[in-house]
């Protein structure tokens, strides 16, 4: 298969704002003990959060910026007791594209911040977009 030599351009729209500073502290998943944490958005994206509000929960795509990008197999949670799988089997931030994909509910929205719960994102790790959780069967 041939692939384009030049990657896609992927734009930042903002930052993780976390008391999670390393990977040791951070839950396996959001809804594991996941502090409170904020996303702080590019004042450019403004128009685009305002019909988010407090009780949504929405999908976040981040950049795992200190990801191992060159592990294509792990074990699942890092237990040694675990069979290997390959990493497209698994939710390892270690991969070749870091892409994040977190579940969080809306706590607060303050200007171009909110505030979320469910974020196992590390303090600093680049947001790279926000979308709707669908319900089945409908457009919204």
């Amino acid at each position: 298969m041939d692939l384009p030599d030049d990657p896609p351009v992927l734009r930042l729209i903002g930052r993780v704002r976390s008391t999670l500073r390393q990977r040791e502290d951070a839950p396996k998943q959001g809804d594991e003990g996941a502090p409170e944490a904020w996303i702080d958005f590019d004042a450019a994206v403004a128009p685009a959060l305002a019909d988010l509000s407090a009780g949504v929960d929405v999908l976040v795509l981040t950049w795992f910026d200190r990801a191992d990008r060159d592990v294509l197999v792990t074990r699942p949670r890092d237990d040694p007791g675990r069979p290997e799988l390959g990493v497209f089997s698994t939710r390892s931030p270690d991969r070749p594209n870091p892409i994040g994909l977190h579940r969080v509910g809306i706590l607060e929205v303050e200007g171009t911040s909110l505030r979320v719960r469910d974020l196992e994102a590390l303090d600093g790790t680049p947001v790279l977009d926000v979308k709707p959780v669908l319900d089945p069967g409908t457009d919204r």
